[in-house]
C-alpha cells in the first residue's frame, strides 16, 4: 500500500506543479494562471517561512523507523505546515475557484485530500501539520479566485526588484525554498500574458507539448549550473524567476502562431 500512497504524494513535487501552472495558463486562462501563479508563490514563501520558523520535528525524527526510506525522501525540512497539503490545496483549489464549476470542484478536493491523507500514511507528518498546511492552503485559493494584485505601473517591476533584492541578501545557507519562492513569485508578479488560448484540439496538443518541452529544457539546463552557484540565493531566484518568464512570455511568442495575441 505504501507504493500507491508514495505515488499520490508524488503529484505534490514540484514537476507537477510547473506542469499544471503553464498548462492551466496556456490552455485555459492566461490571466487567471498569473494570479493563480502569484498565490501560488506567496502560499509556497508563506510556508517556507512558516516551517523553518517554527522548525517543529516530523514524527519519524521523534520515532525513528516510523517511515519507510522512500517515505522519508519525500520530506524536506521541518513539519509544520505541511507543504504538500499547503501548495495542493492553494494549486488546486485556486483553479477550482477560478473555473466554478462543480466537477472541477470534485476533481480538486479529491485530489487536496488525497495528496493531504499520503502525508499520515507515509508517517511524515502530524495531523496538525496538515491541517495547518489545508487551512492556509484554501486561503491562497481563495486569493487565487477572488484577488487582484496590482501589476501595473511602477509596481510591476518594483515589486520583483524588491524581491530579487531579498534574494540577493539571504545569508549563506539558507534553504533554498526561500531563493525558490521569491523567484516564482517575481517571475509571475512581473509577467504579463496578452495571449489567447488556442480554440481547436489540436493547437491545444501542440501548444501543450511544445510548451511543455521548452519549459523542461530550460528547467533542466538551469539545473545543470554548478551546485555551489546554483546555491547562492539571488542565482536560485533568478533561476526560477527566468523560468516563469520562459513559460508565460517565451512560450506564447515562440508559438504565436496557436496562441494569438489577445
Amino acid at each position: 500500500m505504501e507504493s500507491f500512497w508514495l505515488a499520490v504524494t508524488s503529484l505534490g513535487r514540484d514537476e507537477v506543479f510547473i506542469v499544471v501552472l503553464a498548462l492551466y495558463t496556456w490552455l485555459v486562462n492566461p490571466r487567471g494562471g498569473q494570479n493563480l501563479g502569484v498565490a501560488f508563490a506567496l502560499s509556497y514563501l508563506v510556508n517556507t517561512a512558516l516551517k523553518f520558523g517554527f522548525d517543529l520535528p516530523r514524527p519519524f525524527t521523534q520515532h525513528p523507523g516510523v517511515a519507510s526510506e522512500a517515505a522519508r525522501a519525500t520530506a524536506g525540512g521541518p513539519g509544520l505546515p505541511s507543504g504538500h497539503a499547503q501548495l495542493a490545496a492553494t494549486l488546486w483549489g485556486g483553479i477550482a475557484g477560478q473555473v466554478g464549476r462543480a466537477g472541477m470542484w470534485a476533481a480538486a478536493l479529491l485530489l487536496i485530500a488525497l495528496i493531504a491523507f499520503s502525508r499520515l500514511a507515509l508517517h511524515v507528518h502530524y495531523p496538525s501539520d496538515v491541517l495547518v498546511g489545508l487551512l492556509l492552503g484554501a486561503a491562497f485559493a481563495w486569493m487565487a479566485a477572488s484577488g487582484y494584485f496590482p501589476q501595473q505601473g511602477a509596481l510591476r517591476w518594483l515589486v520583483p526588484v524588491i524581491l530579487l533584492a531579498l534574494a540577493a541578501f539571504l545569508p549563506a545557507g539558507t534553504p533554498r525554498e526561500y531563493g525558490t519562492s521569491l523567484g516564482l513569485l517575481a517571475g509571475f508578479w512581473f509577467s504579463r500574458p496578452g495571449f489567447a488560448p488556442p480554440r481547436d484540439l489540436a493547437g491545444r496538443v501542440i501548444v501543450g507539448l511544445l510548451g511543455l518541452v521548452i519549459v523542461f529544457a530550460v528547467y533542466f539546463a538551469l539545473g545543470a549550473l554548478p551546485q555551489a552557484f546554483k546555491d547562492i540565493g539571488l542565482v536560485r531566484a533568478l533561476r526560477y524567476a527566468l523560468l516563469v518568464l520562459v513559460a508565460v512570455e517565451g512560450v506564447p511568442l515562440l508559438l504565436r502562431r496557436w496562441l494569438p495575441r489577445a
